[in-house]
């Protein structure tokens, strides 16, 4: 979050007015992380993150509405214990030599004023596909002016069963329900204008 740390401190223009066409922003991989949490016998809590992520976002304020297309390469599952990363890499749950990619698409965005709220979309885990609300806090955009880039952030959060997913092994001592939470930066970045010859 250091980015955006640094750039309220340097005093950028923030992107507040409702936009005459749609902003399509690229994911910046360096400043997204997608995470899942479940629990342990009831008691123990438990977050992993993926560090690979990819995709873009497009944003219609005029409209209020957009398109959001979110992949995760499984297989960059990230646990902090190279052993439970094996595990969770496995069969029994992401099965990423088989399933390499997770997605998160959709075409429903609920804006209040200009401000994104919510996210209706399909999410696909091991070619599994489910409908997955995502409610939106922290919602941020703002403009750097060297290089000449607007930016928009967001912290997305949604609940999902593993058990629709073919991923239901170990519960109830493992929760099946699981928090996923994606602290998602994408940036829309603007060419400079061409010299008159």
């Amino acid at each position: 979050m250091m980015k955006q740390v640094l750039a309220f401190a340097v005093g950028v223009v923030f992107v507040t007015a409702a936009q005459a066409a749609p902003e399509t922003y690229v994911i910046d991989n360096a400043h997204t992380f997608p995470r899942f949490e479940y629990s342990i016998l009831g008691r123990l809590s438990r977050e992993n993150k993926f560090d690979k992520t990819s995709g873009s976002i497009t944003l219609d304020r005029e409209s209020g509405n957009g398109r959001i297309e979110i992949k995760i390469e499984a297989g960059s599952v990230n646990t902090g214990n190279p052993v439970l990363n094996k595990i969770i890499r496995g069969r029994e749950f992401f099965n990423t030599e088989k399933y390499p990619e997770i997605s998160y698409i959709s075409n429903d965005l609920q804006f209040d004023g200009d401000k994104l709220i919510a996210v209706h979309g399909l999410l696909t885990i091991k070619d599994v596909t489910r409908r997955v609300a995502l409610k939106i806090t922290d919602f941020y955009c703002f403009s750097q002016e060297a290089p000449k880039i607007n930016i928009c952030g967001a912290i997305a959060k949604g609940t999902v069963k593993r058990s629709d997913f073919n991923m239901g092994k170990y519960a109830p001592q493992v929760s099946d329900e699981m928090t996923l939470r994606i602290i998602v930066e994408a940036e829309n970045r603007i060419e400079p204008e061409s010299r008159p010859r």
